[in-house]
């Protein structure tokens, strides 16, 4: 059984009848129940198609949160062949929010950077729930700097809720770390491709995600700041998220028609969550075109596409 969000109730529903006719017929309590499955199975499925197709802002934010949803170290594994992981930013510690190193991606040699969420208790704690400290960014950085050297493209695999606003972090310096993790981005010699596969949250995410191409998969998100923060600022009650999340435009869609976004990935009915190996396989196609338009262009002008991209962002609203 899948795990359902409040708005896909009836979906629930239906799905719980299905399961327990399944389960009935299994035991032999009930017989010639097949037809009443098919019935019932089908009347779910349109309803979940119904759903997804006018989801609001607010419900895409619950999708992209998904604790189901396939993170960084799943596109990793199914992706890339050979990976090495790197730690440490060799100034203070390593941080596990961060996944990072080089391997290969459909025939070429990559370097990889993921932000890592966690899928249960302990692996979320352990990875702070995808929200880097200093040393996750100044670990990028020196991924970045490796693929720079050996002429590697770099994938980015973003996920988070934003960089982590602890003590701790802000006292070595996060801000600093972001900021350089953001021009060193804009200053690699190869060509670099961002995804954005759950949550982009604020500079958390433009650390890594600051690409040649910047993909999204169809129920992410992309953000300056969390629907809650925003309505805490703008309405001082963070019960108006649902609000802030309209008019923020913080979807795909909305990003793609303002020009953030260069391209969307659209993800199996019902969300990334619900077919894992559908939704990377098609982010794998994705991350291969985009990189084949890079092949033969110079480091010059791999520099100059990506800083024009984002000069040029908001001078045609």
């Amino acid at each position: 059984m899948h795990s359902f969000l409040e708005f896909e109730k009836p979906v629930a529903d239906l799905a719980g009848k299905v399961h327990e006719l399944q389960s009935l017929a299994q035991s032999g309590e009930a017989v010639d129940v097949d037809e009443e499955i098919s019935r019932l199975q089908t009347k779910a499925d349109q309803a979940l198609k119904d759903i997804y197709a006018k989801l609001t802002p607010w419900q895409k934010t619950l999708v992209a949160r998904h604790p189901d949803r396939p993170h960084a170290i799943d596109y990793i594994e199914a992706l890339i062949e050979d990976f090495s992981p790197l730690a440490g930013d060799r100034k203070f510690s390593e941080d596990a929010a961060v996944v990072a190193g080089l391997g290969r991606f459909r025939g070429r040699s990559v370097a990889v950077i993921g932000q890592e969420k966690g899928n249960d208790t302990q692996s979320r704690l352990k990875r702070n729930f995808g929200m880097a400290r200093p040393e996750g960014y100044r670990k990028a950085v020196r991924i970045m700097e490796l693929a720079g050297r050996f002429g590697l493209p770099v994938i980015s695999l973003v996920d988070t809720a934003g960089a982590y606003p602890g003590i701790g972090a802000e006292e070595r310096g996060q801000a600093e770390a972001i900021a350089r993790s953001t021009d060193a981005c804009l200053m690699l010699d190869t060509p670099n491709v961002a995804l954005v596969i759950g949550e982009g949250g604020s500079g958390g995410a433009i650390a890594i995600a600051t690409a040649n191409h910047v993909a999204m998969l169809e129920h992410a998100i992309y953000s300056v700041i969390s629907p809650e923060a925003g309505a805490s600022i703008l309405w001082r009650d963070s019960a108006r998220a649902q609000d802030a999340a309209t008019n923020m435009k913080i979807t795909a869609q909305d990003l793609m028609k303002l020009g953030i976004i260069d391209e969307i990935v659209e993800e199996p009915l019902g969300g990334a969550h619900r077919a894992k190996e559908i939704v990377i396989d098609r982010a794998g196609g994705a991350i291969e075109a985009a990189l084949k338009r890079f092949d033969e262009m110079p480091a010059e002008e791999i520099r100059k596409q990506r800083r024009e991209k984002f000069l040029k962002i908001g001078r045609n609203l």
